[in-house]
C-alpha cells in the first residue's frame, strides 16, 4: 500500500473537517427547530390549561359564595320563623333557638340579634317589658331623632371575644335601617348595603370592615299575623371573602366582591389579594336574598396547576444542549476516526498489561499460600471451598473438600475439645464469619481416618469481600495440640513443685513448733523461732498463691451449674467459724442467682474478695461486708461491698495487675496476686471485674458471670459439664452480639441502688447452714 503524500493527507484532513462542520451545522439547526416547535406547543398547552383551571376555580368560588350566602339567608329565615311561634319571647327561649347557629361555622358572621320596632313614646314600657323577659340591664337609648326606632333586645356574638350589645338603636345605620324596612315590607329576608357594623365602629380604622346585615322579619302565626321584629345577622365582608376564596381556590385565586346598592352603585366591599402578578380575570354574578352581588376573580397563570410547570423551559434548554452535544458528536465522529483507532490500540495494550499483572499477582498469591506454614481455608457465600492451601490439607488430613456445610462435621471429623461432642456446624468459625461475625481462638478437635489420634486446632474466622460483589469467609488454623500438652505438663509440674516445696516447709514449721515447746521460758530464743514460723507461713502462702495464679490461667474449666448463695455461705463459714461470737464480723449475703461457672475457681474469687474486705479495715474498726447480686438477660452481676480503708483513685486501674499492692506502705501484708487471679478467672468465664468507691466509705468490687439458662437446657444437672459448657458458649455469643450492637462493655449492666448497700439498712438473707453465725 502506497504511503499518502503529506499534501494529499492534509487535503483529506481538511475535507473531513469541512464535512464534519457541515454535518454538525445541519444537525444543530434541525435540532433547534424541533426544540423550538415543541417549546411553543407546550407553552400554548399551558396557557389553555391555565384558562380552563381559571374557569373551574372561578365557578367553584362563585358556587361557594352563593351556597354560603344562601345558607345564611336560610338559617336566619328558619330561626326567625321559629322565634315567631312564641308571642312572649324570653332570653332563655332566644338563647335556645339560636344556639345551633353558634356552632354552624358561619364564616365572617359577627353577631345575631333580635331587633324590635319601638316608637319614642313606647321606650319606657318596652324597656321594662324586655327586662322582665331576661334582658337584664337593658337600656333603650335612641341614637337618632325619629318616630320609630329599631332596638336590639337579645344579642348572640358569633366570634371569639365578641360581646353582647343589647339596646343598640339600629336606626343609627341607614343601610341597616333600610334593610329592616324592606324586609318588613316584602315579608322576606333582605340584605343591606355595605357599611361598617355599629359594633365595629369603635375599632381602629385599619380593623374596620365593610359589612352587611341579613334581616329576616318575624311574624306571629295567628289568624291575623302580627309583626314582632327582625332577626338580624351581621356579616363582615373581608372575613367572609377571605374564608371563601381560601377554601375554594387553595390560595391560588384572588378576588374582589362588589355589592349593588339600593342607589344602583357597585362599590367594592372586600378584596382578597392575588399571589403574584394577575394576568387572568373572571367575573361572576350572583343573587343574595333581594340583592345582586358580583365576584371578580384574578390569578397569575403561572401559579395555577398545569400552568406552572417548568417543562417547556426545561425542554428548550435540554433540547438545545442535546442539539449542541449531538452536533459535536457528529463532528467528532466525522473527524476523529484516526484518534478513536489510536485510543482503541492503546486501551488494548493497557488491558493486556493489566491481565498479565493479574495473572502474576494470582500466581504470586498461590505460591505464597502454598509455601506458608499456616493452614488457610476460604469459602464463598454458599459455603463452597474456594481454596485450601497445602498446610490446611495436611493439618486436616482430608484430601477432598466438602462444599456442603451440613456435611463438614462428618467429612472432616470436627468435635469439641472434649473429643466426644460433635462440633455444631453453625458454631464453626467459617459459618460465623459468613454471617458477618469475626471470631478468634475457637478450639476444635479434628479426628478422622487420616487423623485417628486427633489434632486440637485453634481457628480464627473473618468475613471476606471477594471480587464482583461476592462474599465469603476465610479461616486460619493453628495446631495447638503440643501447646495444650505443654500447658498440662506445666500445670502438673507446678503442682509437683508446689508440693515438693511445701514439704520441707512443713518439716521446718513442725520442728520450730517443737523447739518452742521444748525451750524453757525466758530464754528469748522463742521470738526468733516464731519469726521462722511466720516466714515459713508466708512462704507457704506465696507458693499457694503462685499455684493458684498458674491454675487460673492454664487449668481447664470444669463448667457446671453453681448456686452462688450456697457457695458464698460456705466461704463465709470457712472465714468466720473459728472466731468467737463476739469477734465475728458482720457479713450480709443477699439473694444471689445461679450461674454457669467452674465452682472451684469461683470459690477462689469469692474467698479472695471477702477476705480482702475483712482484711483491709482500720485498726479497731469492726469489718462490715455485703454480698449482693442481680441479673440482666444472660448475665449475673455480683457485688462485694465493705466499709474498709478503700482504694486510692490513682490505684484503681492497677489493682488487678500482677504483684500490685495498693496498701503496702500501710503495713498490710499480701503478695499482690489475689486480684490478678480473680481477674483471670472472671475473664476466662467471659465476664468482667471492676472496682469503685462504696457510697458512705469503703470499696465495692463487682464481677459478672453467665447465668444458668434452664429454658435452653431443661435436662441439665449439676454435674453435666458438657451441657453447662454449651450454655456458657451461647451466653458468650449473646454477649458478643449485644456488645457489637449497642454496648461498649458490661458497664451498662444496672447497678443496685447505692442506698441499699448500707449494711445497717440491708437485711437480705440467703439460706446458709445454721452454724454460720457471722452471716446475717
Amino acid at each position: 500500500m502506497k504511503r499518502r503524500e503529506p499534501s494529499a493527507a492534509a487535503a483529506e484532513a481538511r475535507r473531513g473537517s469541512f464535512t464534519g462542520l457541515l454535518l454538525a451545522g445541519v444537525v444543530l439547526l434541525a435540532g433547534l427547530a424541533v426544540v423550538t416547535s415543541v417549546y411553543a406547543v407546550l407553552r400554548s398547552a399551558q396557557r389553555e390549561n391555565a384558562e380552563r383551571v381559571m374557569d373551574q376555580r372561578t365557578a367553584m368560588a362563585r358556587a361557594a359564595v352563593q351556597t354560603e350566602t344562601e345558607r345564611y339567608r336560610s338559617l336566619v329565615e328558619t330561626a326567625a320563623a321559629g322565634i315567631g311561634t312564641d308571642a312572649t319571647l324570653t332570653w332563655a327561649e332566644f338563647d335556645a333557638a339560636t344556639a345551633p347557629l353558634a356552632s354552624a361555622n358561619l364564616i365572617g358572621a359577627a353577631s345575631l340579634a333580635y331587633v324590635v320596632p319601638v316608637t319614642r313614646s313606647e321606650i319606657p314600657a318596652q324597656q321594662a317589658l324586655w327586662r322582665s323577659r331576661g334582658a337584664s340591664g337593658l337600656e333603650l337609648r335612641p341614637a337618632v331623632p325619629a318616630d320609630e326606632h329599631y332596638f336590639s333586645i337579645f344579642t348572640r356574638p358569633l366570634t371569639a371575644g365578641g360581646r353582647p350589645m343589647n339596646g343598640i338603636d339600629v336606626a343609627a345605620a341607614p343601610e341597616a335601617a333600610a334593610a329592616l324596612t324592606d324586609a318588613r315590607r316584602i315579608g322576606q329576608p333582605s340584605v343591606s348595603d355595605a357599611y361598617v357594623l355599629l359594633r365595629d365602629r369603635n375599632l381602629p380604622a385599619a380593623q374596620q370592615q365593610r359589612s352587611f346585615v341579613f334581616a329576616a322579619p318575624i311574624w306571629t302565626r295567628a289568624n291575623v299575623p302580627e309583626f314582632r321584629g327582625w332577626l338580624v345577622l351581621g356579616l363582615r365582608g373581608q372575613d367572609f371573602l377571605t374564608g371563601m376564596l381560601e377554601a375554594a381556590s387553595q390560595g391560588q385565586l384572588g378576588g374582589v366582591l362588589l355589592a349593588t346598592n339600593r342607589n344602583g352603585g357597585r362599590p367594592p366591599v372586600a378584596e382578597y389579594p392575588v399571589p403574584g402578578r394577575a394576568n387572568l380575570e373572571r367575573t361572576a354574578d350572583l343573587v343574595v336574598a333581594d340583592r345582586g352581588w358580583t365576584l371578580v376573580t384574578r390569578a397569575e397563570a403561572a401559579h395555577l396547576p398545569g400552568a406552572s410547570s417548568r417543562l417547556p423551559l426545561t425542554v428548550l434548554l435540554t433540547g438545545s444542549a442535546l442539539s449542541l452535544l449531538l452536533a459535536g458528536l457528529v463532528y467528532v465522529l466525522a473527524t476523529g476516526r484516526a484518534r478513536a483507532w489510536a485510543r482503541v490500540q492503546k486501551a488494548t495494550v493497557d488491558l493486556r498489561q493489566a491481565e498479565e499483572e493479574s495473572r502474576r499477582q494470582a500466581g504470586l498469591l498461590g505460591a505464597i499460600m502454598a509455601s506458608i506454614s499456616d493452614a488457610v481455608g476460604v469459602v464463598d457465600e454458599r459455603g463452597a471451598f474456594l481454596m485450601h492451601n497445602p498446610a490446611a490439607r495436611a493439618l486436616l488430613g482430608v484430601a477432598e473438600d466438602e462444599d456442603d456445610p451440613a456435611e463438614w462435621q462428618k467429612h472432616y471429623g470436627l468435635y469439641r475439645p472434649d473429643g466426644r461432642t460433635p462440633f455444631p456446624v453453625a458454631e464453626t468459625p467459617l459459618m460465623r464469619a459468613l454471617h458477618g461475625e469475626s471470631c478468634d481462638g475457637v478450639e476444635i478437635l479434628v479426628r478422622n481416618a487420616q487423623r485417628p489420634e486427633g489434632v486440637l486446632v485453634s481457628v480464627d474466622g473473618r468475613p471476606l469481600d471477594t471480587s464482583a460483589g461476592r462474599h465469603g469467609a476465610v479461616a486460619v488454623f493453628h495446631d495447638i495440640t503440643e501447646l495444650r500438652r505443654y500447658e498440662n505438663d506445666l500445670a502438673v509440674f507446678a503442682g509437683v513443685v508446689a508440693h515438693d516445696l511445701k514439704a520441707p516447709l512443713t518439716v521446718i514449721r513442725g520442728h520450730s513448733e517443737a523447739v518452742i515447746e521444748d525451750l524453757p521460758p525466758g530464754t528469748g530464743v522463742e521470738h526468733t523461732v516464731e519469726r521462722i514460723i511466720r516466714a515459713v507461713d508466708r512462704m507457704a502462702g506465696l507458693i499457694d498463691t503462685l499455684l493458684a495464679y498458674s491454675t487460673a490461667r492454664d487449668a481447664p474449666l470444669r463448667i457446671r451449674r453453681v448456686g452462688l448463695g450456697a457457695l458464698a455461705g460456705e466461704v463465709v463459714h470457712d472465714r468466720t467459724a473459728h472466731l468467737r461470737p463476739e469477734d465475728r464480723p458482720r457479713i450480709t449475703v443477699g439473694e444471689l442467682p445461679a450461674v454457669t461457672a467452674d465452682p472451684a475457681m469461683l470459690r477462689h474469687v469469692l474467698d479472695n474478695l471477702i477476705g480482702n474486705a475483712l482484711k483491709y479495715v482500720r485498726p479497731g474498726t469492726e469489718p462490715r461486708v455485703e454480698v449482693t447480686g442481680s441479673t440482666d438477660g444472660a448475665w449475673a452481676r455480683v457485688e462485694v461491698a465493705d466499709r474498709g480503708i478503700g482504694i486510692p483513685d490513682d490505684a484503681k486501674n492497677d489493682v488487678f495487675d500482677s504483684f500490685h499492692r495498693a496498701h503496702a506502705e500501710a503495713g498490710y501484708a499480701g503478695t499482690g496476686l489475689g486480684l490478678a487471679i480473680c481477674r483471670r478467672i472472671v475473664e476466662r468465664h467471659g465476664g468482667e471485674i471492676g472496682v469503685a468507691d462504696n457510697p458512705g466509705g469503703g470499696t465495692r468490687f463487682h464481677f459478672t458471670l453467665p447465668v444458668v439458662v434452664f429454658e435452653e437446657e431443661p435436662h441439665m444437672k449439676d454435674t453435666d459439664e458438657a451441657a453447662a459448657r454449651a450454655a456458657l458458649e451461647r451466653a458468650l455469643a449473646q454477649r458478643a452480639a449485644m456488645e457489637n450492637s449497642r454496648l461498649p462493655g458490661l458497664s451498662a449492666l444496672p447497678a443496685a441502688d447505692p442506698s441499699s448497700h448500707d449494711p445497717a439498712a440491708a437485711d437480705i438473707r440467703t439460706p446458709v447452714p445454721e452454724h454460720h453465725p457471722a452471716v446475717e
